[in-house]
C-alpha cells in the first residue's frame, strides 16, 4: 500500500496506465479527460484516508487501485450526485460515508484475466472501517460489473425510479450488503 507522495512519485506511470485502460470501449475518455485524471490524482492524494495499491511486473506498472475514506459531508461532483439520487441521504450515510470509497481500479488488457483486478481491490481494502468498502461504475461497462459481481461485490438496489447510468456496489464484507 501507498500513500501520498509516494503515489504521486509515480502519476506518470499511472497516468499512462489509466490512458491504457480508459481510452478504449465502454470509457472511450478523451485526452483531456486523461489529463484531468492527472490533476485529480494530486489533489485525490491529499484526502483524508488515501491509498493506492500497486501491481508490477517486469513490463512496468500493471494496473493500480486508488481509494479514500468518504467524507461525512457526501460530495456533489463526478458520479456522486448520480449515487445520491439513487440511494437517497439515508442510505448514503448508512452505507457509504466513512467507507473505504474506491475510485480508480485499472488493470492494463495484458495484465487481465490473471487475478489482478482481484489482488489489488483485497489489498486496498484490507484494513477498509468495518470492511465497509464501495464503489461505482458505469451501467455500460458489462465485462467490469460482471468482474465485480464474481469477486463477490454486491450492488445496491437503486430507489425505485432513480436508477441512472451508475452502479454502486458493496464490499464482500461490507455489513450493509
Amino acid at each position: 500500500m501507498s500513500y501520498g507522495q509516494a503515489v504521486l512519485d509515480l502519476a506518470d506511470e499511472l497516468v499512462d496506465v489509466y490512458a491504457d485502460v480508459f481510452s478504449g470501449p465502454p470509457w472511450n475518455e478523451d485526452a483531456e479527460t486523461i489529463r484531468q485524471f492527472s490533476v485529480r490524482l494530486q489533489a485525490d492524494a491529499r484526502r483524508r484516508g488515501f491509498r493506492a495499491a500497486f501491481a508490477q511486473s517486469a513490463a512496468g506498472i500493471d494496473g493500480f487501485a486508488t481509494g479514500w475514506i468518504t467524507p461525512a459531508a457526501f460530495p456533489k461532483d463526478r458520479g456522486y450526485a448520480q449515487v445520491a439520487a439513487q440511494l437517497g441521504p439515508a442510505r448514503v450515510r448508512e452505507l457509504l460515508t466513512g467507507a473505504l470509497e474506491i475510485d480508480e481500479l485499472a488493470v492494463r488488457p495484458y495484465a487481465r484475466g490473471h487475478g489482478t483486478g482481484r489482488n489489488l481491490l483485497t489489498e486496498i481494502t484490507a484494513d477498509a472501517p468495518d470492511g465497509r468498502a464501495w464503489l461505482l461504475t458505469s451501467r455500460l461497462a458489462t465485462d467490469t460489473v460482471a468482474t465485480y459481481r464474481r469477486l463477490g461485490w454486491h450492488e445496491v438496489t437503486p430507489r425505485p425510479g432513480t436508477q441512472t447510468g451508475v452502479i454502486v456496489f458493496l464490499a464482500p464484507d461490507h455489513p450493509g450488503r
